[in-house]
């Protein structure tokens, strides 16, 4: 059981979290959701005991192991399923031991042990979590440090599934995942025999994975059961609720005023004027009801051009005079709306940016409007690389806050 007991955690001056508890039983899947910047992987760093409260407690039951992504991604010569294997602690010092060990009684002690939690059976288990995240079985023989940082991202997320914690702590686990990872991950927890905490914006990893929602609002921390489908119906119902009593009473004191206005100073009506005056008083005053607020964008509305506005003909594109896609033949017209879907590294941005007249074609045809205007936006990963280094500069938490404050207002104008 996970206790969050009246805790409160002030962040560059700004409270975060203020005299909140909830209880999440054992073997929970709970996600967590919020505005951005509300705090969430700020709870996250207090449950793991990163950083210190203000006040309260967390508690977790004794000898509990709390496991999340690495910050620091695989990158060195171990294979891929070294690295997963490795993540077992347990497994890895016993079967050292192993080696060494001359007393009778201890080695015995020892396979029973290895007995106990399987490990007859862990390269079985490792190669199945990489294979579900996307690495066939060649790849997972492969270092670490053949792949990119999006790919060492999900064998630290394949490590931190296999070494089974008490506690999983996900923070956006599908930020480097494709579809097909995606619906593996879903699936992959819905099974998990342990309490999970996700941190995720994707909705359908919300609704099909988790069976409570643990909702980050103005400070406070509130329990929700169900998915997310059920929480936002739920909360909606709330607010509603919450908008039709607070009108009530506006209006009822309102009313109640205006009658104090009209007859304070009248002989014959000043006692009732009073005893309103103290009615008024005593009246408790809901607080105003604040939605999340989310900032209106609009796509301008292009003129109409001729269709096709792209035609590809056997065309091929790539960098540094590799080539990536070949034999390209479509066309796009201007009312098409299309979904890109690939697993990671097979040209989806490469095929974008050729869209974009980011990169030329190699070799066939590109034909587009001579009126086509393209808007291109793609994530900015330097920001995530930045403060990265940064919190890994020092071990010292007030730094690293003082760090991530400066990084956050640089975020801020960046974008």
């Amino acid at each position: 059981m996970l206790a969050i007991k009246n805790i409160s955690f002030t962040l560059e001056g700004r409270k975060l979290i203020d005299s909140s508890t909830v209880t999440i039983p054992s073997g929970h899947k709970v996600g967590i959701v919020g505005r951005n910047g509300a705090g969430k992987t700020t709870l996250f760093k207090l449950i793991r005991g990163e950083w210190a409260l203000d006040e309260g407690e967390i508690e977790i039951p004794r000898g509990a192991r709390i496991g999340g992504i690495a910050q620091e991604v695989p990158s060195g010569p171990e294979s891929l399923i070294s690295v997963v294997l490795a993540a077992d602690v347990e497994r890895t010092d016993l079967l050292a031991e192993a080696e060494i060990a001359t007393d009778p009684t201890r080695i015995s002690d020892i396979y029973m042990r290895l007995a106990d939690i399987e490990a007859h059976s862990a390269e079985a288990r490792a190669a199945s979590i990489l294979h579900g995240l996307g690495f066939d079985n060649d790849a997972q023989q492969q270092p670490c440090s053949d792949f990119s940082g999006g790919w060492r991202m999900r064998v630290a997320l394949a490590a931190v599934l296999f070494s089974e914690p008490d506690f999983l702590l996900l923070d956006e686990p599908t930020n480097y995942l494709d579809l097909e990872g995606s619906i593996w991950l879903e699936q992959y927890l819905t099974r998990y025999p342990h309490t999970v905490l996700i941190i995720s914006h994707d909705k359908a990893l919300l609704n099909r994975s988790v069976t409570q929602i643990l909702h980050l609002d103005q400070q406070k921390l509130t329990l929700y059961t169900g998915n997310y489908n059920t929480f936002e119906n739920t909360r909606r119902a709330k607010l509603d609720q919450l908008i039709s009593q607070k009108k009530k009473q506006d209006a009822q004191r309102d009313h109640m005023q205006t009658y104090i206005d009209r007859f304070r100073a009248s002989a014959s009506k000043a006692k009732q004027a009073q005893s309103r005056i103290k009615a008024l008083a005593r009246m408790g005053t809901l607080a105003p009801i604040v939605g999340d607020h989310v900032s209106p964008f609009n796509f301008p509305v292009p003129e109409k051009l001729s269709p096709p506005i792209i035609r590809l003909e056997n065309a091929s594109v790539g960098y540094d005079g590799k080539t990536i896609l070949r034999n390209l033949d479509l066309r796009i017209d201007q009312d098409d709306r299309i979904a890109l879907l690939g697993a990671n590294g097979q040209g989806k941005s490469t095929f974008a940016k050729l869209l974009a007249d980011r990169l030329q074609v190699m070799g066939g045809l590109m034909h587009t409007s001579s009126k086509l205007r393209v808007g291109f936006f793609a994530r900015i990963k330097w920001m995530n690389w930045i403060w990265t280094r940064l919190r890994f500069s020092t071990s010292s938490a007030c730094v690293q806050r003082n760090c991530r404050g400066v990084f956050v207002r640089v975020w801020r104008r960046a974008v």
